[in-house]
């Protein structure tokens, strides 16, 4: 067993605890539980580790704080101690992360442990309402978003690219020439979980499923083209990926908002979604 101040690397032995820990509460846990269904915990297969923390050299017990270490640091649960053990850990490895993402509790804990090596932030996000839909859109579904084809990639691919920027604030396509994020885009295309309205052979609103498990899928990415803003484009299409997850795919839609941004969680609250949760991000 590996060990290293009080953070333990998980492998298959404590996947039963895991899955119970991101049972408790599927919506905030999306993320790692699309992950951790469909590879286990084996690292290489998962693309990151799972971390726990607790006092016992007993597995198959129950997880009671829990970390992802991938392209982004999870942290899922934990109280103070726990997260002093996952910053320990996450210095030793180095940060090998993008960003700090998850409930806001955790994540800010987390951050304060982990400022002091890893700061300054480019951006803290500490307000980020976590909001779920479980049912049928209250707004009608806009019908001509469907899912982005194959063959569409370079007609899509503007609309992602404006929406990172805008969104993260960074150009993905600064350090590689775009050749990762245009990898990642046709990837969500070819699963039919990029989803766009066209008009004239152009996307005026794009949407994607990123994470899915097998109770929740988690909406990304939603963007309007700017000159076709308060028109209510953004509502009915976002309406339309929920009803796919709904309906279609038999998921609860979840979604996070920045908490300054009132137009849109305006537009989801119209939609019918409701705050489950608090997230926070770090962005570096």
């Amino acid at each position: 067993m590996l060990r290293l101040a009080g953070a333990r690397l998980l492998d298959e032995r404590d996947l039963g605890g895991v899955l119970a820990l991101l049972a408790d509460d599927p919506v905030a846990s999306c993320m790692v539980a699309a992950r951790v269904e469909v590879a286990g915990l084996d690292p290489w297969r998962l693309g990151g580790e799972v971390w726990a923390y607790d006092h016992r050299s007993l597995r198959g017990g129950r997880v009671d704080a829990l970390c992802f270490a991938g392209p982004n640091l999870i942290p899922l649960r934990g109280n103070a101690s726990a997260l002093r053990g996952f910053a320990d850990r996450a210095r030793r490895r180095g940060r090998m992360c993008s960003s700090l993402v998850g409930p806001a509790e955790q994540v800010l804990g987390l951050w304060a442990e982990l400022a002091p090596d890893w700061g300054p932030a480019r951006e803290v996000r500490d307000d980020q309402p976590l909001m779920a839909l479980g049912g049928s859109p209250a707004v009608p579904p806009d019908p001509l978003v469907r899912p982005v084809r194959p063959e569409e990639l370079d007609r899509y691919l503007p609309a992602a690219i404006g929406m990172f920027v805008e969104e993260v604030g960074v150009d993905p396509c600064a350090e590689d020439g775009g050749a990762s994020y245009r990898a990642r885009v046709a990837e969500l295309i070819a699963g039919g979980r990029a989803f766009a309205r066209f008009e004239g052979g152009e996307v005026v609103f794009k949407a994607e499923i990123g994470a899915m498990s097998a109770k929740v899928g988690q909406i990304q990415g939603v963007w309007v083209r700017p000159d076709r803003r308060g028109h209510g484009i953004g509502t009915a299409g976002t309406a339309a990926v929920a009803e796919r997850l709904v309906r279609g795919l038999g998921r609860t839609a979840s979604l996070y908002v920045n908490g300054y941004n009132e137009v849109a969680k305006a537009a989801y609250r119209r939609i019918g979604f409701s705050q489950v949760g608090q997230y926070a991000t770090v962005l570096f």
